[in-house]
C-alpha cells in the first residue's frame, strides 16, 4: 500500500487520503499547540506560502502523545492554528504516532531513517518527513530542525518542479 492509499480523516472527520497530493512535495509534520516547538508553525506555513505555488504542501498532523501538549478538539486546534500563526496548509484529524495505536501513515512513515540512519519512533512533536512528488519519503528530519532551516529547504527545493 502506498502513502496515498492509506486512509485518513481531516481536521473535521471527514474521509480523505494522499491521494489528492499525488504529484506534490509534501511535508508531514506531526504537530502540537502546547509545546515548547509549537513556534515551528510559523516557519512551515512560511514554507507553504513560498513553495505553495510550486507543487508544495505542509500537511500538519495533531498529536498528543507528548506529555499532553496537544489536548484540544478539533474545532480548539483549528482556532488555534488560524489565529495564532495564519496556519493555511492542510490539517487531520488528531492520530498517535508512536505505540500500539500508531496511525498506519506513521506506521509508513517512521521506517525511514533520519540523517544519523536512525529510523522508528518519533521522538517529539514537529517532526517533519519530506515525500516526494512520486510518494517515496525522501527525507526525515527530528524535531530540534526548524522547518526552514538549510538542509530542509534544500532537499525540499531538490524535489520541485
Amino acid at each position: 500500500m502506498s502513502l496515498y492509499d492509506i486512509p485518513l480523516r481531516t481536521l473535521s472527520g471527514e474521509p480523505t487520503s494522499l491521494a489528492g497530493y499525488r504529484g506534490q512535495v509534501m511535508l508531514v509534520v506531526n504537530v502540537a499547540s502546547r509545546c515548547g516547538l509549537t513556534p515551528q508553525y510559523t516557519g512551515l506555513e512560511r514554507l507553504q506560502e513560498r513553495y505553495g505555488d510550486r507543487g508544495f504542501t505542509v500537511l500538519g498532523f495533531p498529536c498528543n502523545q507528548f506529555m499532553g501538549q496537544e489536548p484540544g478538539t478539533a474545532g480548539e486546534i483549528q482556532e488555534f492554528c488560524s489565529t495564532a500563526y495564519g496556519v493555511t496548509f492542510p490539517l487531520f484529524e488528531k492520530i498517535d504516532v508512536n505505540g500500539e495505536a500508531r496511525h498506519p501513515l506513521y506506521a509508513a512513515l517512521t521506517r525511514t531513517p533520519d540523517a544519523a540512519g536512525e529510523a522508528g519512533d518519533i521522538q517529539w512533536n514537529f517532526e517533519k518527513f519530506l515525500v516526494s512528488p512520486a510518494g517515496e519519503v525522501t527525507g526525515r528530519f527530528r524535531p530540534p530542525t526548524e522547518p526552514e532551516s538549510p538542509e530542509v529547504v534544500s532537499a525540499l527545493e531538490s524535489l520541485l518542479r
